[in-house]
């Protein structure tokens, strides 16, 4: 099975691996993806992410979608520049994953923590149950570095894991390039063309973003931010369709 997989999707794949088998001795808030304001943040997360899983079922998800689509790519492209396209898509779906948080998740949560600090009569700060409330604090009081370090540990809790992003990233490609290709999806018989495949996984993971049903902990906007800066390389480097019919 692996003879078949081109080199650099092998060494991915090979990598991821290794990965979770030494997950016990590297921590994971190390490699996993902080929001940008938490104190746990570094810019290498933007790559290393990727090679973080947070599960056995998570990591072989993962490896199965590029073991599927990634080989064909790279022999279409070459090494070098499949690299680089799947570093850019999970690099980007990194991106629009914490700006989804910034100007959506915590955005509420940023502006109650301001009013405290702006203002310290108040006593409104946002739950975690996404509405305000009053909540006492232990002196009776506001005090101003606990508002700080409540906002700051909650942010802290958000983490990115898994190379979904770049995954999905590849699948995008793959319906891009060949749209009329037929799939089968197990354990329906009956086929499917890429380009529809892709197109309703895409809408499906939309609309489970915006939903985002509690409990649900996938990081749907990360799968779209793959996809999408996925459209964007391939208009960049003009690819060009009907060649790969």
């Amino acid at each position: 099975m692996f003879r078949n997989l081109s080199p650099t999707v092998r060494n991915l794949i090979f990598i991821n691996i290794a990965v979770f088998v030494l997950g016990g001795f590297i921590p994971d808030e190390l490699l996993s993806l902080h929001y940008f304001q938490a104190k746990d943040f570094h810019v290498f997360q933007l790559v290393t992410y990727m090679f973080s899983h947070a599960s056995l079922m998570h990591l072989i998800g993962n490896m199965f979608g590029l073991f599927m689509f990634g080989s064909l790519l790279e022999r279409i492209w070459g090494a070098q520049r499949f690299l680089f396209f799947y570093f850019f898509c999970g690099i980007g779906a990194g991106l629009l994953y914490m700006g989804i948080q910034h100007f959506v998740d915590f955005a509420d949560f940023r502006q109650a923590t301001q009013i405290v600090l702006s203002d310290p009569s108040s006593m409104h700060l946002y739950d975690y149950a996404q509405h305000y409330q009053v909540i006492p604090l232990p002196d009776g009081n506001v005090n101003i570095e606990w508002a700080r370090a409540n906002y700051a540990e909650y942010v802290n809790r958000s983490q990115l894991v898994g190379a979904s992003g770049a995954v999905f990233g590849i699948l995008m490609a793959f319906g891009y390039l060949f749209p009329n290709s037929e799939m089968y999806l197990f354990p329906f018989p009956i086929p499917i063309k890429a380009k529809y495949f892709v197109s309703f996984y895409g809408m499906y993971e939309l609309y489970q973003g915006i939903q985002q049903y509690q409990g649900d902990n996938v990081a749907h906007f990360a799968h779209i931010g793959g996809m999408l800066f996925a459209v964007i390389l391939l208009m960049v480097w003009k690819t060009k369709r009907n060649h790969f019919y």
